[in-house]
């Protein structure tokens, strides 16, 4: 079956598989939120199945012995819609930061709110960052991670990085360590891309980083943590599936 037709079928599965999920999990609105937060991790394996069977990816993970036990600050990467579910599985209870427009999505939406996802409006600016920060003062207290995407969007493999002061403000604000995430995973599963090109991906998880760097300080160090070692992995071979 040709790469084509191979992402068609998946893209067709995905979605399919998408609503059904939603729809067996709608009782969890009754049940605390960690139950669909729970039903989401079952959700990513399905997913990284289908790439495998259907598409020949397969997610290769690196360095989970570097994430720490209890709440957490995680900054990733983001090349792709991969990453946003192919992460949820290697955390306890993880929260993503996410833009609030997602939030206004029918069920899918409301599905977030139930998982107290973190929403920001990206126009408030400094109301939003004042929000956004309550917000996750608030989940870490409940020993969850919280998971960001500091460049606020997906970008394309090698593009110039775009590293936002949000993430920097977050880590002042909070006192916890920050752990960085590298990934090629725009290799397989483009952003604007119906494609899906066999062989492996890679998700690293880096060495953390402690609390108690000055902002700026502590910018250029995450940029340049996950900057070297998704070009590292950006370089790296990947054997195709057949």
């Amino acid at each position: 079956m040709s790469v084509v037709a191979r992402s068609i079928l998946f893209n067709v599965l995905f979605y399919i598989s998408f609503i059904l999920y939603m729809l067996v999990a709608l009782p969890t609105f009754l049940m605390p939120y960690w139950v669909i937060v729970d039903f989401a991790k079952v959700w990513s394996r399905t997913n990284l199945w289908l790439l495998k069977m259907v598409c020949g990816v397969h997610v290769e993970f690196m360095g989970i012995d570097n994430i720490p036990p209890g709440p957490l600050l995680v900054a990733c990467k983001h090349q792709s819609m991969l990453e946003t579910f192919a992460l949820v599985p290697l955390f306890w209870r993880p929260t993503y930061i996410v833009k609030r427009e997602l939030m206004w999505i029918p069920l899918f939406g409301w599905f977030m709110a139930k998982g107290r996802m973190i929403p920001i409006d990206r126009g408030a600016r400094r109301q939003a960052l004042t929000r956004m920060t309550a917000r996750a003062r608030d989940e870490l207290k409940q020993g969850r991670q919280i998971l960001i995407f500091p460049e606020g969007t997906r970008t394309a493999p090698g593009a110039p990085p775009a590293y936002k002061s949000g993430i920097a403000h977050l880590y002042a604000e909070l006192g916890m360590p920050c752990l960085p995430v590298a990934l090629n995973t725009g290799l397989a599963w483009g952003r604007r891309s119906l494609m899906r090109y066999p062989g492996t991906v890679r998700i690293e998880i880096l060495d953390p980083i402690p609390p108690g760097l000055g902002r700026g300080a502590f910018l250029a160090r995450l940029q340049h943590d996950i900057e070297t070692a998704t070009e590292r992995l950006m370089t790296a071979p990947r054997n195709e599936a057949s």
